[in-house]
Protein backbone atom coordinates (compact mmCIF):
# COMPACT_ATOMS: atom_id res chain seq x y z
CA UNK A 1 0.00 0.00 0.00
CA UNK A 2 1.26 3.49 -0.58
CA UNK A 3 -0.46 6.90 -0.29
CA UNK A 4 -0.65 9.08 -3.51
CA UNK A 5 -0.59 13.01 -3.29
CA UNK A 6 -2.15 15.31 -5.19
CA UNK A 7 -2.87 19.14 -5.21
CA UNK A 8 -6.62 20.24 -4.56
CA UNK A 9 -7.69 23.57 -6.57
CA UNK A 10 -7.24 25.45 -3.18
CA UNK A 11 -3.17 24.57 -3.20
CA UNK A 12 -3.91 21.83 -0.34
CA UNK A 13 -2.14 18.22 -1.01
CA UNK A 14 -4.82 15.78 -1.06
CA UNK A 15 -3.60 12.22 -0.01
CA UNK A 16 -5.84 8.92 -0.39
CA UNK A 17 -4.16 5.35 0.20
CA UNK A 18 -3.67 3.11 -2.87
CA UNK A 19 -2.67 0.12 -4.32
CA UNK A 20 -0.01 0.20 -7.01
CA UNK A 21 3.15 -1.58 -9.02
CA UNK A 22 5.75 -0.65 -11.08
CA UNK A 23 5.56 -1.47 -14.33
CA UNK A 24 7.82 -0.73 -17.50
CA UNK A 25 9.78 2.51 -15.11
CA UNK A 26 6.31 3.72 -13.87
CA UNK A 27 4.09 3.33 -11.05
CA UNK A 28 0.76 2.49 -11.87
CA UNK A 29 -2.74 2.83 -9.53
CA UNK A 30 -6.01 1.19 -10.43
CA UNK A 31 -8.96 2.92 -9.63
CA UNK A 32 -10.53 -0.41 -9.15
CA UNK A 33 -14.24 -1.54 -7.98
CA UNK A 34 -14.01 -1.04 -4.60
CA UNK A 35 -16.54 0.81 -3.08
CA UNK A 36 -16.76 4.53 -3.70
CA UNK A 37 -18.97 7.75 -3.45
CA UNK A 38 -20.06 8.35 -6.71
CA UNK A 39 -18.98 11.01 -9.58
CA UNK A 40 -15.70 11.21 -10.81
CA UNK A 41 -12.61 10.83 -8.06
CA UNK A 42 -11.21 14.44 -6.72
CA UNK A 43 -7.98 12.57 -7.24
CA UNK A 44 -8.75 11.94 -10.78
CA UNK A 45 -9.86 15.82 -11.26
CA UNK A 46 -6.55 17.13 -9.49
CA UNK A 47 -4.18 15.16 -11.82
CA UNK A 48 -6.11 16.42 -14.82
CA UNK A 49 -5.11 20.32 -13.75
CA UNK A 50 -1.98 19.55 -12.12
CA UNK A 51 -0.19 16.39 -13.52
CA UNK A 52 2.26 16.64 -10.37
CA UNK A 53 1.97 13.79 -7.50
CA UNK A 54 3.75 12.20 -4.57
CA UNK A 55 3.17 8.38 -3.59
CA UNK A 56 4.97 7.74 -0.80
CA UNK A 57 5.45 3.93 0.23
CA UNK A 58 6.34 3.10 3.90
CA UNK A 59 7.49 0.39 6.11
CA UNK A 60 6.25 0.01 9.86
CA UNK A 61 7.51 -2.67 11.79
CA UNK A 62 7.59 -3.04 15.48
CA UNK A 63 11.18 -3.61 15.23
CA UNK A 64 12.34 -0.42 14.29
CA UNK A 65 15.50 -0.94 12.33
CA UNK A 66 13.06 -2.55 9.73
CA UNK A 67 11.69 1.16 9.29
CA UNK A 68 11.59 2.46 5.75
CA UNK A 69 10.14 4.74 3.28
CA UNK A 70 10.32 5.77 -0.42
CA UNK A 71 8.47 9.07 -1.68
CA UNK A 72 8.64 9.22 -5.64
CA UNK A 73 7.49 12.54 -6.93
CA UNK A 74 6.58 12.83 -10.32
CA UNK A 75 3.88 13.57 -13.11
CA UNK A 76 0.45 11.60 -13.64
CA UNK A 77 -1.58 10.71 -16.44
CA UNK A 78 -4.72 9.22 -16.00
CA UNK A 79 -5.30 6.76 -18.89
CA UNK A 80 -9.61 6.36 -18.76
CA UNK A 81 -9.70 2.71 -19.53
CA UNK A 82 -6.42 0.67 -18.26
CA UNK A 83 -6.60 -1.60 -21.17
CA UNK A 84 -4.30 0.91 -22.81
CA UNK A 85 -1.68 -0.19 -20.42
CA UNK A 86 -2.01 -4.19 -20.04
CA UNK A 87 1.49 -4.22 -18.62
CA UNK A 88 0.35 -2.15 -15.71
CA UNK A 89 -2.51 -4.41 -15.15
CA UNK A 90 -0.57 -7.23 -15.36
CA UNK A 91 1.76 -5.84 -12.36
CA UNK A 92 -1.07 -4.91 -10.51
CA UNK A 93 -2.86 -8.44 -10.73
CA UNK A 94 0.23 -9.82 -10.13
CA UNK A 95 0.78 -8.18 -6.96
CA UNK A 96 -2.89 -8.11 -5.92
CA UNK A 97 -4.95 -11.29 -6.03
CA UNK A 98 -8.28 -8.79 -5.14
CA UNK A 99 -7.57 -7.49 -8.78
CA UNK A 100 -7.83 -10.92 -10.90
CA UNK A 101 -11.65 -10.87 -10.45
CA UNK A 102 -11.70 -7.06 -11.31
CA UNK A 103 -12.94 -5.45 -14.81
CA UNK A 104 -10.16 -3.19 -14.21
CA UNK A 105 -9.93 -3.05 -18.38
CA UNK A 106 -12.88 -0.86 -18.18
CA UNK A 107 -11.68 1.69 -15.54
CA UNK A 108 -9.46 4.75 -15.21
CA UNK A 109 -5.52 3.77 -14.61
CA UNK A 110 -2.77 6.28 -13.00
CA UNK A 111 0.56 6.02 -14.15
CA UNK A 112 3.40 7.90 -12.61
CA UNK A 113 6.93 8.81 -14.58
CA UNK A 114 8.98 9.50 -11.61
CA UNK A 115 10.92 12.62 -11.76
CA UNK A 116 12.57 12.05 -8.45
CA UNK A 117 12.91 9.73 -5.30
CA UNK A 118 13.93 10.18 -2.31
CA UNK A 119 13.92 7.04 0.26
CA UNK A 120 14.98 6.61 4.13
CA UNK A 121 15.72 3.25 6.27
CA UNK A 122 16.91 2.65 9.51
CA UNK A 123 20.52 3.18 9.23
CA UNK A 124 21.40 5.18 6.51
CA UNK A 125 19.91 6.94 3.76
CA UNK A 126 17.74 4.57 0.92
CA UNK A 127 18.86 6.79 -1.66
CA UNK A 128 17.89 9.99 -3.70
Amino acid sequence: MARLGTIAPDGRPRLVPVCYAVSGGAMVVAVDEKPKRGGRLARLRDIARDPRVTLLVDRYEDDWTRLAWLRIEGRAAVLERGAGHPAGLEALRARYSQYGEMGLEALPLIVVTPERVVGWRWGGDAGT
